[in-house]
């Protein structure tokens, strides 16, 4: 399901127009977004999802085309994790 499918099927579930499901999903998006750059709190939709900003250390690795140790600095990453209810939608009950 891509963006415009899932807006529609959204604008149909809640009885809204396309216009206004994209605006509320556009909005959804952002607000996670700049929640999880802070880094201080995570986004949890009870029982669905939850978003949240992780740490992740500097490292070596190698260049896969010349075998070249490199050096990877520390940076920050996004978990997601499904909540009870999505897995459960997942098993198919």
């Amino acid at each position: 399901m891509n963006r415009s499918e899932l807006v529609a099927a959204l604008a149909d579930r809640a009885e809204v127009t396309r216009k206004d499901a994209d605006a509320v999903l556009a909005a959804f998006a952002d607000t996670v977004g700049e929640i999880v750059a802070k880094g201080d709190e995570k986004v949890t939709i009870p029982g669905f999802l939850t978003f949240e900003r992780t740490h992740r250390a500097a490292r070596s690795a190698r260049n896969p085309q010349t075998g070249e140790p490199i050096s990877i600095p520390a940076g920050y990453s996004v978990k997601v994790s499904a909540g009870s209810k999505l897995k459960e939608a997942a098993k198919g009950k």
